[in-house]
């Protein structure tokens, strides 16, 4: 109630500046008026460079206090324009609507432990996936990763190849990479300084014997390093590669550069979300409300962002062979402001699903071209770990390219509120359309990368749609 009351009086001395304002400009000549602004610019730019150029008395509290917050200024003017982004939202942060007194956080917790799970496909799929990205792992570094129910040591030794090695050492169990050295192209174990080579896992030295047993080894998994990441092989019968990763000739060469990444943890299975690219219809519903509006589902619908909203197109389909492990999309996007649309926001978008968890978004703006690296990599059956990263041509401002990532994050943290509180529908009721069949089509083509003995054959329910 008082903070009204004071609101008013604020406006009520505004109305009574600018009216005593108003009526004193218009007592004075135009020409008047004019110099008026000249001076005001000069006695500004004046003070300003007076500012600048006068040595400030340190012995002035004030003046560490002004110093402080033009430090901040200058920061917050970097970070925006400059420095890359990095937005994570772990399990947890986002995707959950709180129940009653509940925390979003405990509310999550609730959700994951009564959720009905659903009949899920095998929760990792064969296929190469990423580990992390090339700029966490230096030379001589050494890191453990827990992924697609395997724990792993993964380092980069001198040269600066990764290798991927089972995280136990044989020996005693000790975890090769909490506290392992690499050396000489190894890993020494922290425990007993045993070294297992990264390209085939075999131990070459024990310092305390001469002769090394042929079993002395750990798993050495394959490796392949593009665009900025590190990737692993993982394959349930233990076979080798199939496809290779396609090289981004931009992101190779220095033509696109690094502009940010965003990183979202989401309990869903793996295939739900590659699963969006084909579902053509969600892009309206869930994806239409201006990106403004939120990521919460229940508050986007407010008419008071119905001034504005997104349009899209898209196409799925699969790519003949030999790249029928490749998924094609095409999207188009665009924002209307009062049914105008806004040029400058269009975007052309060519998608490759390559396999069963990664994804380059290739896109041409107004403002230039640049690619989205999208990544899915599962942590648990359930848990899945999703990151973005953005290379656009080097003329784009960052800023403009950090609106680009923090609108596709958006996105997906709409999605992601879906995900988190769904059950895996295996025997979807689909009905007869082009837009239902796509997504059939791509189960069925997403189901190529499941083991054959255990492959959910249950692709859609046959006895209410045919294709």
């Amino acid at each position: 109630m008082i903070q009204g009351r004071v609101l008013v009086l604020i406006c009520v001395l505004i109305l009574a500046v600018s009216a005593s304002v108003s009526e004193t400009i218009r007592q004075i000549p135009l020409m008047e008026v004019g110099s008026l602004w000249v001076k005001a610019v000069e006695t500004l730019a004046s003070r300003l460079l007076t500012a600048v150029t006068t040595v400030p008395d340190m012995t002035d509290p004030l003046t560490y206090a002004k110093l402080a917050v033009l430090a901040g200024v200058l920061y917050g003017v970097w970070a925006v324009f400059f420095r890359p982004l990095n937005r994570v939202r772990k399990l947890g942060d986002i995707g959950y609507i709180p129940e009653g007194a509940y925390s979003t956080k405990e509310t999550a917790s609730m959700v994951q432990k009564r959720r009905k799970v659903g009949k899920i496909p095998p929760p990792y799929p064969n296929g190469w996936f990423g580990i992390m990205e090339s700029f966490l792992l230096k030379k001589g570094e050494a890191k453990t990763v827990s992924m697609l129910g395997q724990n792993l040591a993964v380092f980069r030794d001198e040269t600066g190849t990764a290798h991927v090695l089972d995280a136990y050492c044989p020996h005693m169990g000790a975890n090769l990479a909490v506290g392992g050295r690499v050396l000489d192209g190894c890993i020494e174990c922290p425990f007993h300084a045993w070294r297992f080579r990264g390209v085939d896992g075999k131990c070459v030295s024990i310092p305390y014997t001469e002769k090394i047993p042929d079993v002395a080894r750990v798993k050495s998994w394959p490796v392949c390093e593009r665009s900025g990441w590190i990737f692993m092989w993982h394959h349930a019968e233990g076979a080798d590669p199939t496809w290779e990763i396609p090289r981004l000739e931009e992101v190779d060469s220095g033509a696109w550069v690094y502009r940010g990444r965003t990183e979202h943890h989401i309990n869903a299975h793996i295939e739900e979300i590659p699963e969006n690219g084909a579902d053509v219809v969600h892009l309206g519903h869930v994806h239409g409300p201006i990106m403004t509006a939120g990521v919460n589902l229940h508050n986007m619908w407010d008419k008071w962002w119905s001034f504005a909203k997104h349009h899209w197109t898209a196409n799925w389909q699969q790519c003949p062979e030999p790249d029928g492990h490749v998924g094609a999309l095409k999207l188009t996007h665009n924002i209307s402001v009062f049914g105008i649309t806004i040029p400058m926001m269009n975007l052309q978008v060519s998608a490759r699903q390559i396999g069963p968890a990664l994804v380059y978004l290739e896109f041409k703006s107004f403002f230039g071209s640049g690619v989205f690296i999208q990544t899915v990599t599962p942590l648990e059956p359930l848990l899945q770990k999703v990151v973005h990263n953005i290379y656009v041509t080097s003329w784009m401002p960052t800023c403009i390219a950090k609106f680009y990532m923090v609108g596709e994050a958006i996105q997906v943290e709409r999605d992601v509120m879906i995900w988190n509180n769904k059950q895996y529908e295996a025997r979807p009721m689909f009905v007869k359309s082009k837009e239902d069949s796509l997504i059939a089509k791509h189960r069925r083509w997403y189901s190529q990368f499941y083991p054959a003995k255990e492959k959910n054959e249950s692709i859609f329910q046959k006895d209410t749609l045919e294709f």
